[in-house]
């Protein structure tokens, strides 16, 4: 019992130490950066439809050139406010490969709205090519796969900066005040006026950057409204069943007393 005693209280000592410092480690690696407010934060947060719409039409135009989202199909598209035949003429402005055919072949059609979102590239190797080596990420998950979400995100997009005094980065890198290391291989990908909203709104970068952060907030979780909704029914069940099980309690007790 003893030697055990004496085995285990090192490991833990060393568990106590080394966990303060890893937080630290962690701490200085991060970049700070503004918590904003979004629609869809908190329990009985929602979608803004327009926020999502102007963010698709960010997407489509800026974002798609380079980056999949491999997990939307178009017909995905109606969470965002749009009717089936809107869905179907958005398809219908891309391409995508179906077969084999009765020759064996494989053949290109017109996209329906169940197909999925097309990729850019037709895979990797063609991707990392056209992008000076690097591998644009799909951004189906992007949101839920940095740590910070849609804060970081959106500071990434709007962090781009002329080089500061004193700072230097890489050839070919560019200067973001919230990328790890502040330099990034990608270019802002974002402009001023870059696009045209239909809706009229002033496409300023950082309006363009805030829309297209909600738009891939929804692409991570498009059923986060639903899974709310169902949250709170049974919160309320819960709640319903509680107060019908105590009074139940309460005078089968009675009786018995």
């Amino acid at each position: 019992m003893m030697v055990c005693l004496q085995k285990l209280i090192p490991l833990l000592l060393t568990f106590l130490v080394s966990v303060p410092v890893a937080t630290t480690a962690r701490s200085a690696e991060s970049i700070p950066f503004p918590s904003q407010e979004w629609s869809f934060n908190g329990p009985f947060g929602t979608f803004n439809r327009g926020e999502l719409q102007r963010g698709f039409q960010v997407y489509k135009e800026v974002c798609a050139t380079c980056h999949s989202l491999n997990f939307i199909s178009f017909r995905n598209l109606t969470d965002l406010g749009f009717n089936e035949n809107e869905v179907k003429a958005i398809a219908a402005e891309f391409q995508v490969e179906d077969g084999p055919n009765n020759e064996g072949e494989m053949f290109e059609r017109a996209a329906i709205p169940s197909d999925m979102w097309p990729a850019p590239y037709p895979n990797d190797n063609a991707a990392r090519a056209s992008n000076n080596g690097a591998l644009p990420p799909d951004l189906s998950l992007m949101v839920d796969a940095r740590a910070g979400g849609a804060d970081y995100l959106y500071a990434l997009l709007s962090g781009y900066h002329e080089i500061p005094q004193g700072k230097e980065v890489g050839e070919g890198m560019y200067y973001n005040a919230y990328y790890p290391g502040n330099q990034i291989a990608m270019p802002s990908p974002l402009v001023d006026d870059g696009v045209e909203y239909v809706d009229g709104t002033r496409a300023t970068l950082v309006q363009q950057a805030r829309d297209v952060t909600a738009f891939l907030a929804w692409a991570t979780e498009p059923n986060m409204e639903q899974r709310k909704r169902m949250g709170v029914m049974v919160i309320i069940f819960l709640l319903v069943m509680t107060v019908l099980f105590y009074y139940s309690k309460k005078k089968i007790w009675s009786d018995v007393h």
